[in-house]
């Protein structure tokens, strides 16, 4: 997202007004609660970060900034939220332009605009550096995208599952970061397998139906039933190395990126093939 994105055009009237753009504050506030559809936390924590800095310099310098002191606290609120999603924290001192001007002249820059841009340059171009690598980072590790052109499979909690492990893994950045990301993954896995296990269809005769976290048990039974014959063994075997690999990133003390990024490619996959196997052939 660009700073302007946090604006919406107002018309003008008939008689020739030009249209104004004003701050979209149900955005900021829906942003605070996570992203909306069609974005995500790191697009947008870039594009909130450069606005913010960008209106408390102009405030702070020769004015031009676009957001009022109302709107300059609600943004600075949605950015500690977006960021502290992405794993960055904001350690500002104000909560508004009124609480900034407090601050610079506690720290003697009444009489420097110079004084006032290197104060927020202190503050924000750490936070601009690391979204910038996090950016680098997340467009060089695109995790999977499976063959069908359908944009989810179509079972709600384990696209939800999806979702959230795609926005873990951009924002990793640490051994602690990856490791999550293999919970994650786990979390997807378990999705799957209290979506597709069926006791009606799956459980055997005196057989005590198993918990939701036994996926090899159920995921067994659903790509038996649903594929039948010796033809289940090889996705039954890819179905449970990836329940193992996935299991071996939550556990391993110091996973990687790219331990992280197999382990969630290989779960997008297999959550697709298992809905295949339902398809009619």
């Amino acid at each position: 997202m660009r700073p302007d994105d946090f604006f919406h055009e107002v018309p003008g009237d008939p008689w020739g007004e030009v249209p104004t753009w004003v701050v979209d504050e149900r955005l900021l506030n829906t942003l605070r609660q996570g992203p909306p559809d069609g974005t995500d936390d790191l697009s947008a924590a870039i594009g909130l970060t450069h606005l913010v800095h960008d209106d408390l310099e102009c405030f702070g310098t020769n004015g031009g900034e676009r957001l009022s002191n109302d709107q300059m606290a609600l943004a600075l609120r949605t950015l500690r939220a977006v960021l502290e999603r992405v794993g960055i924290a904001l350690d500002i001192p104000w909560r508004d332009y009124t609480t900034f001007r407090n601050h610079w002249i506690k720290k003697d820059c009444a009489n420097s605009y110079q004084a006032r841009r290197d104060l927020l340059a202190e503050l924000f171009e750490p936070i601009h550096t690391r979204l910038t690598a996090m950016e680098d980072q997340a467009l060089e590790s695109v995790l999977a995208n499976p063959v069908t052109p359908h944009q989810s499979t179509g079972w709600p909690k384990v696209d939800e599952e999806i979702r959230e492990l795609r926005r873990r893994f951009r924002s990793s950045t640490t051994p602690q970061d990856y490791r999550a990301v293999g919970t994650h993954c786990v979390g997807v896995i378990e999705a799957i397998s209290r979506t597709v296990y069926d006791p009606e269809k799956h459980l055997r005769e005196g057989e005590a139906e198993p918990p939701p976290d036994k996926t090899k048990l159920r995921l067994d039974r659903y790509i038996e039933h649903a594929l039948g014959g010796a033809d289940n063994e090889e996705v039954r075997g890819v179905a449970r190395k990836t329940i193992e690999l996935a299991h071996k990133v939550k556990h391993r003390e110091t996973p990687t990126r790219r331990d992280a990024g197999i382990a969630a490619d290989s779960v997008i996959l297999l959550a697709n093939i298992l809905r295949r196997c339902e398809q009619e052939f």
